[in-house]
């Protein structure tokens, strides 16, 4: 299995915090494991403002957990025209097409991606 973790269970992930050991061990067992450079902006941004608190950068965390950093590609920018609007935060709508074009299951806590045509795991 392929995965892309979305930015809270890439955090969690370095905190050892919030995951179950059942979603720990499919991420441990992934073929790949992807984050992408969208979840390192969101980071950013919320980082810069105050909304979230990291350990390590996202480099950092990617290095020490062999997880596969995904560019953002102009392809997956032209998936997003097409998806539905269930909701409007753009860093999750990246993420859902991402996860489209590059056949990957998304990891998230977030239940707005099951109105989505993705392949998900609840966290």
């Amino acid at each position: 299995m392929r995965l892309l973790l979305d930015t809270h269970t890439l955090i969690w992930c370095d905190e050892g915090s919030e995951l179950r050991p059942k979603t720990i061990n499919l991420i441990k067992d992934a073929e790949l494991v992807y984050v992408s450079a969208v979840t390192g902006w969101e980071i950013a941004i919320k980082t810069s403002v105050g909304r979230v608190r990291v350990r390590r950068s996202v480099t950092e965390v990617c290095r020490a957990s062999g997880f596969v950093e995904l560019p953002v590609h102009l392809r997956h920018a032209e998936v997003v025209a097409t998806l539905p609007w269930h909701h409007r935060d753009p860093f999750d709508r990246f993420l859902v097409a991402q996860a489209i074009h590059e056949k990957l299951t998304l990891v998230s806590r977030d239940r707005i991606f099951e109105r989505y045509d993705v392949p998900l795991i609840l966290v």
